[in-house]
């Protein structure tokens, strides 16, 4: 009997060093006083953005942080605590950011970040940044902008000679630079393909 236990706290301490190890952000937070029923709505704003919330030993994550070499996370583990993980580096600071403010029992206080262990204040200022979509939004607004002054110069320059497109021709030339700017950064952001 103690034999497969302690073989089942192996696999569990394996299991958590390697969502520590693959996910882009491991965040820990202390949920002491929280109800149920915030928990609960807390789960589920984190499964809609594909954040896995996981409550385990204190001694189990230690175990894993040490193994997987995070030996600083360790002074974060006390109290009953649960843990963020999540492919997307931001997501999990940005929500549980945002859950804190209005549930002062939830409290940020360490994690792993794109392998390094950070503090709370830094998982705050991570809390800032947008996901993924509203930072491709960025750099597509970004893009588009040169495209957009380039068509307003080739108008204006019409306009002087007297060979003003028409406005129609005006936004389809705009339109269909958009598209094209949108297509490079699609192709740009896209996943290389897995070689077989």
């Amino acid at each position: 009997m103690r034999e497969a236990t302690m073989k089942s706290k192996e696999e569990l301490v394996s299991h958590i060093q390697g969502k520590l190890n693959e996910s882009s952000s491991s965040v820990i937070v202390e949920y002491r006083g929280l109800s149920v029923q915030k928990v609960t709505e807390l789960r589920k704003l984190l499964r809609e953005e594909n954040v896995e919330f996981k409550v385990y030993k204190n001694t189990m994550v230690t175990r894993a942080a040490e193994a997987a070499g995070y030996n600083d996370l360790s002074e974060y583990l006390t109290g009953p605590n649960a843990i963020a993980f999540s492919d997307d580096a931001v997501a999990p600071s940005r929500i549980l950011a945002k859950f804190a403010k209005r549930n002062k029992q939830l409290v940020l206080k360490g994690g792993v970040v794109e392998g390094k262990v950070v503090d709370s204040e830094t998982l705050k200022s991570l809390s800032t940044l947008p996901n993924r979509e509203g930072m491709l939004s960025m750099l597509l607004s970004v893009l588009q902008a040169p495209v957009r002054n380039f068509a307003a110069t080739v108008k204006a320059v019409a306009d002087q000679k007297g060979e003003a497109p028409s406005e129609d021709t005006a936004e389809a030339q705009a339109e269909e630079a958009k598209v094209e700017t949108k297509e490079e950064v699609k192709e740009e952001t896209a996943e290389p393909a897995v070689e077989a």
